[in-house]
């Protein structure tokens, strides 16, 4: 198989200098996404804590003010440039992907790049999900959970109510995202090993009652301690490996379609070649 005529070979110092380039590109890109999200930095953590106003109207508590507090004079403004960090990653990620992607694309086959660019896309669309699963509804789900803990006072009993850090709200909200966008990548790993051949949908589905208490322990570790967001981050971590399993099988499906193909041409190849003497 020949590669494209543009795919020579290139001596060390060519592949830095391309390297560099790419690097340049992917870094201003972060750098001009994240002064664009640390000036509406205070915009976009009031977009983060709307989650918790909706939690606060689940937990029947619409009267009060939804507060957050700082408890060091550095610490919202140190949280606010993890937002515009947060931001800018989400922001620049197209670049950054296409920055891999060109300097990665010269040393693959024609048929490698066509089959490389679905995952580019379908990586950044599912972790979208995950992150939108997050903000829309497990967010909400965890801090009516945390507000249901709260006593009103009287007769003995003490006042306690939810006044969360801005630092530590930002963080839960960091964690789930994350925790969510890598869960929701199990299908596109999954089906990039079983292209190599490193997985089969029988082996997943063998190993399904081990992926099962997996999915329970990566659970508690990324998520915070409460059995809402465990299981909340388990039960779709589940449905994403039985999801895996049928793109193995298609992946699986395909490669014995096109093992098939070539054998036909290959047969029809050298049948041509055994006649053409016949004719001559």
């Amino acid at each position: 198989m020949s590669r494209d005529i543009e795919d020579r070979p290139q001596p060390l110092i060519e592949h830095l200098i391309e390297l560099r380039t790419r690097l340049m590109w992917a870094v201003g890109a972060f750098f001009v996404a994240f002064l664009v999200c640390f000036y509406f930095a205070k915009q976009l953590f009031n977009l983060l804590v709307l989650p918790f106003k909706w939690a606060v109207s689940w937990a029947g508590l619409s009267h009060r003010n939804v507060e957050l507090i700082y408890t060091a004079p550095q610490e919202f403004f140190f949280t606010q440039i993890k937002v515009a960090m947060f931001g800018a990653l989400v922001i620049a990620f197209p670049v950054i992907a296409s920055q891999v992607y060109r300097f990665v694309a010269p040393g693959l086959y024609k048929n490698e790049r066509a089959a490389f660019l679905p995952f580019l896309v379908a990586s950044p669309l599912l972790f979208l999900l995950g992150g939108a699963l997050v903000y829309f509804f497990f967010t909400p789900m965890v801090m009516w959970f945390f507000l249901a803990m709260e006593q009103g006072g009287g007769e003995g009993q003490v006042a306690i109510q939810l006044l969360p850090k801005v630092s530590e709200y930002l963080s839960l909200i960091m964690s789930l995202v994350f925790a969510f966008g890598l869960v929701f990548q199990l299908p596109v790993i999954t089906t990039l090993l079983a292209r190599v051949g490193f997985v089969t949908s029988q082996g997943l589905a063998e190993k399904r009652k081990y992926a099962i208490v997996i999915a329970f322990v990566v659970a508690a570790v990324l998520t915070p301690p409460d059995p809402v967001s465990q299981i909340g981050l388990a039960l779709p971590a589940i449905l994403l490996y039985e999801i895996s399993i049928y793109t193995a099988r298609i992946v699986e499906r395909r490669r014995a379609a096109e093992a098939v193909e070539r054998e036909a041409a290959s047969e029809q190849e050298s049948s041509s070649e055994t006649a053409d003497p016949a004719k001559g």
